[in-house]
């Protein structure tokens, strides 16, 4: 059984979530609006979960089945991006579900040396392809993963680097969003 090649990875979608993610997170880390309690971690972590947990899973899943199972999708590159999908939704479910429950951050900083290391092979793998508008987001990528382990192991800079880094590669993700949908809908190359 074959089936035709697709142009339409899903890739709009994952950038979408974690952007959106990207922006609740940020604005509480860089400028501490909205003041956390119980109520807000309940709010953000279930914000987390939803949109750049299960965003991003869905994503990684349909570009893996794509890639293997049905081999629908054929740029090497997507392989880079199925596995920063799926592992990025995975840690998103985590994090969501730790700040819902008002979990200590502390373990989070094994964690961002683990997608730090990540994010460095994700912009290694799109600068070498020449796709340097993904490239650039996994930069923003391993900027976030180095403020979270600071942030992590309570350093008050580390908390507001984040959040700048939360907040501008939220808005680069938008404009990866806006970027792709155009394309695969119109036509339009924003990206270059």
């Amino acid at each position: 059984m074959h089936f035709a090649v697709s142009m339409f990875p899903p890739l709009a979608l994952g950038f979408f979530g974690l952007g959106t993610g990207y922006l609740i997170y940020g604005p509480q880390e860089l400028l501490g609006w909205p003041k956390r309690d119980e109520r807000v971690d309940r709010a953000t972590g279930i914000w987390g979960i939803w949109l750049p947990g299960f965003c991003q899973f869905v994503t990684g899943v349909i570009l893996f089945v794509g890639l293997t199972w049905f081999q629908v999708f054929k740029d090497k590159p997507l392989y880079m991006a199925a596995l920063a999908f799926s592992a990025y939704g995975i840690h998103w479910f985590a994090i969501g579900y730790n700040r819902m429950k008002g979990n200590d951050p502390r373990p989070n900083a094994g964690m961002s040396v683990a997608f730090f290391i990540i994010s460095v092979t994700g912009l290694i793998v799109f600068f070498a392809a020449g796709d340097w508008a993904v490239g650039l987001l996994f930069v923003g990528l391993a900027l976030i993963y180095a403020s979270d382990f600071f942030a992590s192991t309570g350093k008050q800079f580390g908390e507001r680097a984040l959040g700048f880094w939360h907040i501008v590669t939220g808005l680069w993700l938008m404009y990866l969003m806006i970027g792709v949908a155009l394309d695969f809908s119109l036509g339009w190359s924003l990206v270059v």
